[in-house]
């Protein structure tokens, strides 16, 4: 956070990086498609970049990745007519998710989750998508490759992405990016049940600290869904001119998915609260039978020590 600090004093609209350089050198990967056909490609420099000139007839994707590289957040936001307060809040990693319009395009914010099982650390991400009618360009913090699987639904003309338009791609971002939630939370629904198994069988002084970790990072999870649901559902509610009436019938099922995913975020949390109870309970259960053990055998040998000490 102390990297936040400086902005303090800035006027809105400055391009200041807060994160972490995750990429030795920022690029772009480039994708441009409709129903007949597609071109891939990579840039490592923004003169290389083409602008689409029929954007009516196809789309184009650009994934930044590596948001360091502020020059060339700030060259994509002349090119493609980027808001200043939009360039802003991509390279200011910790936005919450959020869904904001502007005249010239709508940015769509959004966190992704990789979960560590060896520090029970859930590892956050921020990714930024703004979006018109023929474009979007999503930006991500390091080259992990999060929408591979869109590249290839693109590639081989699988499901309906190639023949509709840009915001159809944005919701499937979007949707590919919540399917990695459920793997998250089924990981952490895991490692729940070792913590319940170990506490049946032999409690010991690392079960607390277990589900204090497990709380700690469902919180995490908890706050950014709350903030994507809302996120979601001023998506489903907009009138954007950039978002056709059936992509919203998209968004509202996106929506429900991750309602679901909350139902089960406040399930593992009960779990959670359960488990710490009965690990409370066991280590109360064991010191009251110390305690008896204590008692016999201060009964037994007190009345010795006193016939000892008498005689």
């Amino acid at each position: 956070m102390a990297k936040r600090r400086k902005k303090i004093g800035l006027p809105p609209g400055s391009v200041i990086f807060t994160g972490n350089r995750k990429v030795e050198t920022a690029y772009i990967h480039y994708l441009q498609y409709d129903s007949d056909s597609f071109t891939d490609q990579s840039y490592d420099t923004k003169n290389d970049i083409i602008i689409n000139e029929s954007p009516d007839e196809k789309v184009d994707w650009y994934d930044i990745r590596g948001l360091h590289d502020t020059d060339l957040i700030t060259a994509l936001g002349k090119l493609f007519q980027i808001h200043p307060l939009i360039q802003e809040d991509v390279v200011d990693i910790y936005q919450r998710p959020k869904f904001e319009q502007y005249s010239s395009g709508n940015l769509f914010i959004i966190r992704a989750f990789h979960l560590d099982k060896n520090e029970l650390k859930v590892r956050t991400e921020q990714v930024s998508l703004f979006f018109k009618t023929g474009l979007v360009i999503s930006f991500q913090e390091s080259d992990t490759d999060l929408f591979q699987p869109i590249r290839e639904r693109i590639r081989t003309s699988a499901g309906r992405i190639r023949n509709k338009g840009a915001d159809y791609l944005v919701y499937s971002l979007l949707d590919n990016t919540v399917d990695h939630y459920y793997y998250v939370l089924d990981s952490i629904g895991e490692l729940i049940e070792k913590v319940e198994d170990d506490l049946l069988e032999d409690p010991d002084h690392t079960i607390k600290s277990r589900i204090h970790n497990l709380k700690k990072e469902l919180l995490i999870v908890r706050k950014s869904i709350l903030s994507l649901r809302e996120s979601l559902s001023q998506f489903s509610k907009s009138d954007s001119q950039f978002i056709a009436s059936d992509t919203i019938l998209y968004i509202r099922d996106l929506y429900d998915h991750v309602v679901q995913l909350l139902d089960t975020v406040e399930n593992y949390r009960d779990l959670l609260n359960g488990l710490q109870d009965l690990y409370l309970s066991e280590i109360s259960f064991k010191m009251n039978k110390v305690m008896q053990i204590l008692t016999i055998i201060t009964t037994i040998f007190v009345p010795l020590s006193f016939l000892a000490g008498l005689y």
